[in-house]
């Protein structure tokens, strides 16, 4: 069996952190099993799906690796919607209803007010041809409901959730297309699911009373089932749903500089047993990922968390890596260098600007006049090569008997203006001596 999963997005909005989870996931496994990872864009809604958000949705994707196999559009498939629903309706699978919206909504407040289920009742099953005939008289077009098999209870093995049983007496029959004709998600993604050929369909716990729903549906257009896994929501690091999730995105982490293997890296495994570290490459996420691993308890996303574990990875990157968004003239000898010190590669730019200047240096302290202007006279006349550093702090120490702090803090000053950075050695080569005598003179 080829493993085929799909992630099918709304192309409604923008994509969330929880539904890059979803996709990386979905991925992962397709390649983990020499599958094939497709891309359906669920876009029945048309007064609500846009064009821009279908090309945002694939540019994200793009930008965190997840290529797609093959790539699908429901607005495109109408035509198999309409031959299965026909289907269904001549097996007797689906019903026309003609409740309006508040009606249902009045009988809903009902049911709870007595402390009930609010089961939808089946009340269109028994309507007389008269009744019908008075709806359609009056202009009143129906809904239609997937009637489920009260006889058989739903069960399957969830690959995180285990064994999972739902009595579909406690279930309404799930609307599956409006009165205007429009279809809801229901249907449709189940008959693409089976067209498409899925194998694993990976989403979160809060469809789980949809997969139970969608069996019945499978089951009545004659396919078999695919395997489900439905993972646990993300949660805001203070443990709560947080609604700052739904806004987390890949613009945002582009906008702060993140790398896609930082969020690759975070999300295969948040929500596992298996401890999240950090990757410059995606292969072995594929290889160490298992449904196993996943359990029940809320996945904490947590942005502190993304920044580390990005800092990690930038400390990683080779120079051919990022060659392309680094400030013109820094060679491989300058990344190296200031590496260490990056959170993104973005704040290269920053340190690159301290290496070419000009530099906003302190005024030194009196007590460092003498020992800096020392540092020059000795700068200039030393062989400026690898070693220069240790050459310059080795000959001011003799000359001044100065160690530690009070010798390498006024030369980082006055060649820096900062005090902390790169590792001096390596930084100085790239200021170079005009520069560095230029800095200890003024």
């Amino acid at each position: 069996m080829t493993v085929i999963t799909r992630f099918a997005p709304s192309p409604t909005g923008h994509l969330h952190v929880g539904n890059i989870r979803a996709a990386l996931h979905n991925w992962l496994w397709a390649r983990k099993s020499g599958g094939q990872f497709l891309l359906r864009l669920d876009d029945t809604d048309l007064e609500r799906s846009r064009p821009e958000y279908a090309d945002g949705i694939k540019a994200d994707l793009h930008w965190l690796g997840l290529h797609w196999d093959g790539e699908e559009k429901q607005s495109d498939r109408f035509a198999l919607y309409e031959s299965r629903f026909e289907a269904l309706k001549a097996s007797g699978h689906v019903y026309p209803a003609y409740e309006t919206a508040q009606e249902l909504d009045l009988r809903r407040k009902i049911l709870l007010g007595r402390g009930l289920p609010p089961v939808y009742d089946r009340a269109a099953l028994s309507l007389t041809p008269d009744q019908i005939a008075a709806y359609e008289a009056e202009g009143r077009p129906p809904h239609w409901r997937f009637k489920l098999d009260h006889e058989q209870p739903i069960v399957w093995t969830d690959l995180i959730r285990g064994d999972q049983r739902f009595d579909p007496k406690l279930l309404s029959d799930p609307v599956i297309r409006r009165a205007d004709g429009s279809w809801l998600y229901m249907l449709p993604s189940v008959i693409d699911d089976v067209a498409m050929g899925v194998t694993h369909v990976l989403r979160g716990e809060d469809h789980v009373s949809n997969t139970a729903t969608q069996i019945q549906m499978f089951t009545a257009l004659g396919a078999p089932l695919p395997a489900f896994a439905h993972e646990a929501l993300l949660t805001g690091s203070e443990g709560k749903l947080s609604k700052r999730l739904g806004s987390l995105g890949v613009a945002h982490f582009r906008e702060i500089g993140l790398e896609a293997m930082s969020v690759a890296s975070l999300l295969a495994r948040l929500g596992s047993s298996q401890p999240i570290e950090p990757f410059a490459d995606i292969q072995p996420l594929i290889d160490s990922f298992d449904f196993a691993h996943f359990g029940r308890a809320p996945a904490r996303f947590d942005e502190a968390e993304l920044a580390t574990l990005n800092q990690k990875i930038v400390h990683l990157l080779p120079f051919e890596a990022v060659a392309d968004r680094l400030p013109q003239g820094m060679d491989e000898a300058a990344w190296t260098a200031i590496r260490p010190n990056l959170e993104t590669v973005a704040d290269a730019a920053d340190w690159w600007r301290i290496v070419t200047g000009p530099i906003d240096a302190p005024a030194p302290a009196e007590e460092d006049h003498d020992f800096l202007a020392a540092a020059h006279g000795i700068l200039s006349n030393a062989a400026f090569d690898a070693d220069i550093w240790r050459t310059l702090t080795g000959a001011l120490k003799d000359a001044t008997g100065r160690k530690g702090k009070t010798l390498f803090l006024p030369l980082r000053r006055a060649l820096t203006g900062l005090d902390h950075g790169p590792d001096m050695g390596q930084f100085l080569p790239l200021i170079g001596r005009e520069e560095a005598l230029t800095r200890l003179r003024s």
